[in-house]
């Protein structure tokens, strides 16, 4: 089935915020089966949303799947819009109001006229729990020339749609697929999706050559991570899942310790659930990074289990006083160096008393740099018990771009050395 990605509102045809929704929903819609034909995004006003509905409609497309607009403000107009477009009124849900007034009083407010317009939903059209915020999301059915067209409505806030496509659309939209669709997403790091076709090859030759038409490989490259989902479609469930787990044991073993995990699985929980696993405490020391690598870590819930803290180190007093890096070594390598990140990973394991720590240091930009150390050179050093390991990258122009890419590095270090996964 063909769908259409809305996303509505001025703030993002405005750039006043990145519409995260859209890469998000555009992944799920994948995973369900969906043909999704394109991403729209639409000003504030019934007109254009009532316009993007009639395009989608014109051409035959039979899902619609809408983010923003159903708040309690005047430029939220997505339910009457939506209402327009299918001809019917928009009625106030007891239920929804119920719920509202139970949900302020709770926070000790009253709901006003202006709020109780969230409990307004178009005629006919199904009521879908939030279950973290207020407004509901929305479910109805038409047909236009012939053709059946779902219309999906969810709030812009990413927490309250990720939550209502999670708990009640994302089985509604599988239903609509016709056959199977089964999908595994390997997480690869430490190398970029150029790098990974370079050093591996074409990973499609992993995929059964009698069956292409059914089974592919897509690339989904981020910040120093490559995730490469493998989809197979079919009549039949057992069939697909089994040419998928072919497919993606095949990747497995081509691409070697560049994989670190499956579907939602990420470096930084990686890396704890293999320390704690392993009985190991980590620290950590940071100058270009300023706390990056520390924060991955502390985001995970239960990063105590392995995680003691950091230090970071971005003066280069703060470097001598703190971590014990020696000012010889500073002087005669500079705070960029392979002796420095060294210096500070023991440091920081010592003072920290951890088993295990790594250090970062570098010229993250766009000023700085010199011909000896342009923008961009960084160390990492990682120390455990019995080892220690240091490596040179150069990276970016962009701050931004370097300090994300080092701090996937450093925690890829300590997950390659420390972790041994060779072994």
């Amino acid at each position: 089935m063909t769908a259409l990605l809305l996303t509505i509102g001025d703030e993002i045809l405005l750039g006043q915020i990145v519409d995260t929704n859209a890469a998000w929903l555009g992944e799920r819609l994948a995973e369900a089966g969906m043909d999704l034909v394109r991403c729209e995004t639409v000003r504030d006003t019934e007109d254009a949303i009532v316009g993007a509905l009639e395009r989608a409609a014109g051409e035959g497309i039979g899902l619609v799947v809408a983010t923003g607009g159903l708040g309690p403000t005047t430029d939220d107009l997505t339910r009457e819009a939506v209402a327009r477009f299918f001809g019917v009124p928009v009625e106030e849900d007891a239920a929804v109001v119920q719920r509202l007034e139970a949900l302020y009083a709770s926070r000790g407010r009253e709901l006003t006229p202006i709020g109780r317009r969230m409990a307004g939903a178009p005629r006919g059209f199904d009521v879908l729990d939030n279950p973290v915020g207020t407004a509901p999301g929305l479910w109805g059915e038409t047909e236009r020339n012939g053709r059946a067209l779902r219309v999906a409505l969810m709030p812009g806030v990413p927490r309250e749609m990720t939550a209502i496509w999670d708990g009640s659309l994302a089985a509604r939209v599988g239903a609509l697929r016709d056959g199977a669709v089964v999908s595994r997403t390997l997480v690869t790091a430490g190398y970029g999706e150029t790098d990974l076709a370079a050093r591996h090859g074409d990973l499609s030759d992993v995929l059964p050559q009698d069956d292409l038409a059914r089974v592919g490989i897509a690339y989904l490259p981020g910040l120093g991570t490559v995730r490469l989902r493998v989809t197979a479609r079919g009549s039949d469930e057992a069939a697909a899942r089994a040419r998928v787990d072919r497919a993606a044991e095949r990747l497995r073993e081509r691409l070697g310790d560049a994989v670190f995990g499956e579907g939602s699985d990420t470096l930084e929980g990686v890396v704890l659930d293999g320390l704690a696993a392993r009985g190991l405490t980590l620290a950590t020391a940071e100058s270009c990074t300023g706390g990056s690598v520390a924060a991955r870590l502390t985001a995970i819930p239960g990063a105590s289990r392995a995680f003691l803290g950091g230090v970071v180190a971005y003066d280069n007093r703060v470097k001598t006083d703190l971590l014990g890096v020696s000012p010889e070594t500073l002087r005669d390598y500079g705070a960029v160096s392979e002796a420095t990140v060294r210096e500070m990973a023991a440091g920081a394991r010592a003072r920290l008393r951890a088993d295990v720590a790594v250090a970062t240091s570098g010229v993250a930009g766009p000023t700085g740099g010199t011909p000896e150390k342009p923008v961009g050179t960084v160390w990492i050093a990682a120390e455990w018990p019995g080892g220690s390991d240091a490596v040179l990258l150069r990276l970016s122009h962009n701050r931004g771009v370097t300090i994300g890419l080092s701090t996937v590095a450093a925690l890829n270090l300590v997950r390659r050395r420390v972790l041994d996964v060779n072994n």
